[in-house]
């Protein structure tokens, strides 16, 4: 079992980072967080025109039927670019939720036009994800929790530590479905936006360490560059190390989604833990590393920083997802 990416992953996370550097990313975002959203719904489309909105959506339904590995190689570099929208919700769990349900009509109401860029999504899902993320300016709102799935009616906007993230509190609308396959479907959600989180958390961290490592080569103290003193090199071949370690798991739980479900939630529970840890590493580190200056906007490290503050504690906190592996391991699940 591979836990690295293909040549053809490469390639396409390649096209990706292209994509959103020409874009402009870091402006994208701090208009949507003044609540001009025009922009970054271009980008949308334009991730659409790439096929990552229909990565995890059926090819009966117009997606590509991906495997949840090329799923989280987008994410990872949605991440890398702090792109501002509910991406994990959008472009993984909404379509996990729907194909698992197996409600024919509900799929070809909304998957096509997931898949296809025309619709954004967003998903609450009591207690993990209790705010709908951008509900104020998608498309598509549901509500669900172990026993219904109804449309969402967007209600009070809430402040988030990530000004990127518009947090949405959701009123209960027209019921979609209910019954004893509503309850799975909406655990399969579970593990994909946690899934599609921690690789976004991972691609965070890889940039954080990346702007860092730059700084500490221009930055000098007694006439050379701090990132020659032994201390900050310590500093952040940890963070290069735990983000390291993190990768294998996040790829292994994508196989465990795809192809292992009787460990899947622990596999991803573990992944997103790690990711979190390791994400959560790179931000203190760059703090520490650049100092006052870090706190400024001038630096750049706030739409990663706050990104990663709040991608660590949804779709599951930390403690949340090692109780998860405690329980399974517990139960026995070894291997």
């Amino acid at each position: 079992m591979k836990l690295t990416p293909s040549a053809e992953q490469d390639q396409f996370a390649a096209a990706l980072h292209a994509m959103l550097t020409e874009a402009d990313i870091p402006t994208v975002a701090r208009q949507w967080a003044a609540d001009n959203p025009a922009p970054g719904q271009v980008v949308w489309r334009r991730l659409a025109e790439l096929g990552v909105t229909g990565l995890a959506v059926p090819a009966r339904w117009g997606g590509l039927a991906a495997h949840p590995a090329d799923v989280v190689v987008a994410c990872e570099v949605l991440g890398h670019h702090a792109l501002p929208g509910p991406a994990a919700e959008s472009i993984a769990a909404l379509p996990m939720l729907l194909t698992t349900l197996g409600d024919d009509a509900l799929c070809e109401s909304w998957l096509p036009r997931l898949a296809s860029g025309e619709v954004i999504g967003t998903l609450a899902v009591a207690p993990h994800v209790p705010y709908a993320t951008d509900a104020d300016v998608v498309s598509l709102v549901l509500r669900a929790d172990e026993q219904t799935l109804r449309l969402g009616a967007p209600g009070p906007r809430l402040r988030s530590v990530d000004d990127t993230r518009r947090l949405v509190e959701v009123a209960d609308g027209a019921l979609l479905a209910t019954g004893p396959a509503v309850g799975p479907a909406v655990a399969h959600a579970l593990n994909a936006g946690a899934l599609a989180c921690a690789a976004q958390l991972l691609g965070a961290g890889h940039a954080l360490l990346e702007t860092t490592l730059r700084y500490a080569g221009q930055r000098t103290q007694f006439d050379q560059p701090i990132g020659q003193f032994q201390a900050v090199k310590h500093l952040l071949a940890d963070v290069a190390i735990g983000l390291e370690f993190a990768r294998p798991l996040l790829y292994a739980a994508a196989v465990a989604l795809a192809d292992h479900p009787s460990t899947a939630a622990r596999d991803i529970s573990a992944a997103k833990v790690a990711c979190a840890d390791a994400a959560q590493r790179a931000a203190r580190t760059a703090l520490q590393v650049h100092g006052a200056i870090g706190y400024a906007r001038e630096s750049g490290l706030g739409s990663w920083l706050t990104k990663v503050w709040a991608l660590a504690r949804t779709w599951g906190t930390q403690s949340f997802h090692r109780d998860r592996i405690r329980t399974a391991l517990a139960a026995g699940e070894l291997t």
